[in-house]
């Protein structure tokens, strides 16, 4: 497309989910009005759009699991299920104006970095644009990761990942076999369970699963929370605090989380009879190494009749035979992978290319850095939400979420006070520094206990979690230590000199 056809905005925004709906907010908030939200689906809601299987919820409280700056006085649960959630967002588009600034249908196929323009050329698949400013909101919960297991294209019934559903699909009487035990799995199994002919369950690693306290938030919370707003700020006061303190036994004394251990073994005692299921169940490594699961009805519904656990991985698919890893066999109709998201190597990072015509995949092929989860070098102008080591184990995604913003919004300001065309991108040493500082605090968490999780790279580094509390990371954005940029600045062009002969 020529370049007088393309749109030239201020900040181009990528996804409409938490993150990206959360920086339209506080770019508005900043008076910045010239920005668009580039979202490839045909609605926002990001994960929450994405995730609609059965049984899906969040596992964060509704307090504390929305923004500070848009309360919800009416959540009618303590952990609220996903058409709320989604509908909380869509209220948030709306009250804050965010609907002229959505472009659906506008997945970025490629990012590329102008050095002598001093902007970002964006190609989506609804058009082309260019920007001062890209923020990066695609999450790492977006791309759903699916094994590559020997014969599954051969498989004759369908095959869906939980963040796929098919709704369409009829699983009245069928052979489920359903793929991982992660956060989503526990919620599938004992939603669809009831209706399942026969259901199998392929654990890999058993998770540990503490009770959920949830429970009908009722009317009169809900009008006291509306009429009483310093009530809902102490709730959510509260149940941020708790997590603030919990924080301390991951990254510091893992050797005293054996007590949730032994309520995490009580809870499955309860429902599980048969003491070889209860053996096949009980994790062999330290609580919080890999995410902690709640729920009330997982291990009730593995103990049912119909169920079969099988401790192994998938391995092969035969026909409608599926063959674990132990060499256990399970006939199936259906397949549903529960098996998490591309979340250390996100496929977005190959289609951004920055100052040295190397892609963010490519600069992270070693492990991902950014400054402050945010700034990667040699992407000027780049703002990633949710970026590297920014992962929470224990809280809402939210608080760091917002925290971001903060420094977003600082960002636009030194660039405002830089005045004229200017660039940012994060000085190396600075990354360098960060990133040394990280992984020392990582050391002695539980993340780093031994087992293999989804926080872990191929190379078994944590490049995914904080290895702190929020109120620390809330510190660490509050503003941009403009020391730790380079600052850019669009080159001149020289006059040409003509020499002219004077006429004899």
């Amino acid at each position: 497309m020529a370049e007088r056809e393309r749109q030239h905005v201020r900040v181009a925004v990528i996804g409409a989910g938490f993150g990206g709906l959360g920086a339209a907010v506080r770019l508005r908030r900043e008076g910045i009005t010239d920005f668009v939200v580039l979202e490839r689906a045909d609605a926002l809601g990001g994960t929450w759009r994405d995730n609609s299987y059965p049984g899906c919820a969040c596992d964060v409280p509704s307090h504390l699991y929305s923004f500070s700056f848009a309360p919800n006085s009416a959540w009618p649960r303590a952990f609220s299920g996903q058409p709320h959630i989604r509908a909380y967002m869509e209220h948030v588009a709306d009250v804050f104006g965010l609907r002229p600034h959505l472009r659906f249908g506008a997945e970025v196929q490629g990012l590329r970095w102008d050095a002598g323009e001093l902007h970002w050329e964006v190609r989506t698949g609804s058009g082309e644009y260019t920007a001062d400013v890209v923020v990066s909101a695609a999450g790492p919960l977006s791309d759903p990761s699916i094994p590559d297991v020997p014969g599954l294209a051969e498989f004759p019934g369908a095959v869906f990942h939980s963040s796929r559903w098919d709704h369409g699909c009829d699983l009245r009487g069928k052979r489920v076999a359903v793929v991982g035990t992660g956060a989503s799995a526990i919620q599938i199994v004992p939603a669809i369970q009831p209706e399942a002919g026969r259901l199998t369950l392929f654990q890999r690693t058993p998770p540990w699963v503490l009770p959920r306290a949830d429970r009908e938030i009722s009317a009169a919370e809900q009008w006291l929370h509306a009429k009483v707003p310093a009530t809902r700020v102490l709730r959510r006061g509260v149940l941020w605090g708790i997590r603030e303190v919990q924080v301390g036994f991951f990254t510091k004394w893992p050797d005293r989380l054996r007590l949730m251990e032994g309520l995490a073994a009580a809870h499955m005692r309860r429902a599980i009879a048969d003491p070889a299921l209860r053996a096949r169940l009980l994790p062999g490594y330290r609580i919080g190494c890999k995410r902690i699961l709640l729920s009330n009805d997982y291990y009730p519904a593995l103990a049912k009749p119909n169920v079969d656990l099988v401790a192994s991985g998938l391995a092969e698919v035969r026909g409608s035979t599926l063959v674990a890893a132990d060499g256990t066999e399970a006939e199936a109709d259906v397949i549903v992978f529960g098996t998490g998201f591309h979340v250390t190597d996100m496929p977005i990072g190959r289609m951004i290319t920055g100052v040295d015509g190397i892609t963010l995949a490519e600069s992270w092929k070693d492990g991902m850095a950014a400054l402050r989860g945010t700034s990667a070098a040699g992407f000027p102008n780049l703002l990633t939400v949710i970026g590297p080591n920014t992962a929470l184990g224990n809280s809402s995604m939210i608080l760091i979420i917002e925290s971001q913003l903060n420094y977003l919004a600082d960002y636009m300001r030194q660039l405002d006070t830089l005045g004229g065309k200017a660039a940012l991108d994060a000085r190396p040493s600075a990354v360098r520094a960060w990133n040394r500082k990280v992984q020392q605090r990582m050391r002695g968490t539980v993340w780093n206990t031994g087992c293999k999780s989804w926080y872990l790279d191929a190379a078994g580094r944590n490049t995914t979690v904080w290895p702190g509390t929020t109120a620390e990371f809330r510190r660490a954005t509050r503003q941009v230590d403009i020391a730790e940029y380079q600052v850019l600045r669009k080159p001149r062009v020289r006059a040409r000199t003509v020499a002219v002969e004077a006429a004899p």
